[in-house]
């Protein structure tokens, strides 16, 4: 189920009305490869993707760079504004984008009048750790061949797609595949030419052609439980007690997802 389908199964219509008009208000072009934050930087917005790709990235000084997180349009892109002082990565447009740069004000003001945007912040940020569990998984102990694979899965996965044949869009370059996979670049490109003969997935002009979705998932050892895309209202009810237990959440109602979030940015967090 892609991220804008969990939007519509969430929100109530009149809560999606006034937060689709606030994207809409804060929109911005993003040149391809421009950073939309940058590490060290004092957290004060909250960002959205709305049309291309972005990319949570951290580098090192010498100017090696890991892609720790890969954004599709409609994702929200981390929920550093109620959470720390500091960045601790950079944001950045894999391509051309248009993001929703929302202020600390305004998304007070929509997370009092959307009670139900707090149970899609938390479904976002419990998926995102999912994911980032399976990428050091995939770093840590897949071949080169599965990490790549397993990646054009989950892209595919992530837009609707584990389909019998079909493509998706795919916005990563090879050096983007190897940033995002710990491989160098001729590597990749190895994997990708592997692929091709082994299962027919290919890559061209943006796109990734899956003719056998199961032969790919088959290399890669892919399975998608990790993305939880059936289980959006279960994930957001049973986040609510790990609010609760929370410090910052003392004496809170019994809907602390949202209140606590407005405490804290009404703290300056």
């Amino acid at each position: 189920m892609p991220f804008r389908e969990i939007l519509n199964r969430l929100l109530e219509p009149g809560e999606r009305v006034l937060w689709e008009a606030s994207l809409a208000r804060n929109a911005r072009d993003i040149r391809r490869g421009a950073d939309i934050v940058r590490e060290g930087d004092r957290p004060l917005s909250f960002y959205v993707v709305l049309e291309g790709w972005a990319q949570k990235y951290r580098q090192l000084p010498d100017g090696r760079r890991q892609i720790v997180g890969i954004f599709l349009p409609g994702q929200i892109c981390g929920l550093d504004l109620f959470t720390v002082a500091r960045h601790d990565h950079s944001l950045a447009a894999l391509r051309h984008a248009s993001v929703a740069e929302v202020g600390r004000a305004e998304l007070c003001d929509l997370l009092q009048r959307c009670p139900n945007l707090s149970q899609i912040f938390c479904w976002s940020e419990l998926v995102a750790a999912a994911i980032q569990r399976e990428w050091m998984a995939s770093v840590g102990q897949r071949t080169a061949i599965e990490r790549v694979a397993h990646l054009m899965c989950e892209i595919f996965v992530r837009q609707g797609g584990e389909r019998a044949s079909g493509a998706c869009d795919f916005m990563l370059t090879q050096r983007h595949i190897g940033e995002a996979t710990g491989l160098t670049q001729v590597h990749v490109n190895r994997m990708v030419r592997e692929l091709r003969r082994r299962c027919g997935a290919e890559l061209g002009r943006q796109q990734l052609r899956v003719p056998s979705f199961a032969d790919l998932a088959a290399i890669a050892s892919f399975d998608a439980n990790y993305l939880h895309l059936g289980e959006a209202d279960r994930i957001a009810d049973l986040a609510y007690p790990l609010f609760d237990a929370r410090p910052e959440f003392v004496a809170a109602a019994p809907l602390v997802g949202r209140e606590g979030i407005l405490r804290l940015v009404g703290d300056g967090l």
